[in-house]
């Protein structure tokens, strides 16, 4: 963990100059911003192996009254406990600003929410397989 999830409504997969954005360029963007992050202790915030950015279209959706084509992206960011609360809140910043850059040009095109939370917490059941991790550890 981290997963950084995003839901945004369809129209934003077209081309830019129709409105859209490159979606698969802001998972990249965030995710990289996420591996950039440091904790308190000035370490790598979040485990390279274990960062993870998913985007999934909305096909059908209702946002505001309905007068335009109005665009919105949520995103959730969740995380484990055990970092601290300016950490946190420097995490949503840096991913929020990452964000609103890559969405700059479509706020002079079109009407565009953007929602940000992070969840911290305890998990009921926290199972995990994989063999990521290894490939980035440091010798």
């Amino acid at each position: 963990m981290p997963h950084l999830v995003i839901l945004y409504t369809g129209q934003l997969d077209k081309p830019a100059d129709q409105g859209g954005s490159d979606i698969g360029q802001l998972c990249r963007s965030l995710a990289d911003t996420m591996l950039g992050l440091q904790d308190d202790a000035g370490k790598q915030l979040f485990p390279t192996g274990g960062t993870r950015v998913f985007a999934y279209p909305a096909p059908h959706y209702a946002v505001a009254d309905g007068s335009g084509d109005h665009a919105f992206v949520y995103l959730n960011l969740r995380m484990s406990k055990g970092r601290s609360e300016a950490t946190q809140q420097r995490a949503g910043e840096a991913l929020l600003a990452c964000t609103r850059a890559h969405f700059a040009a479509i706020f002079d095109q079109r009407a565009i929410g953007i929602t940000l939370q992070i969840d911290v917490g305890a998990e009921v059941f926290d199972g995990k397989h994989n063999n990521l991790h290894p490939l980035f550890q440091k010798s």
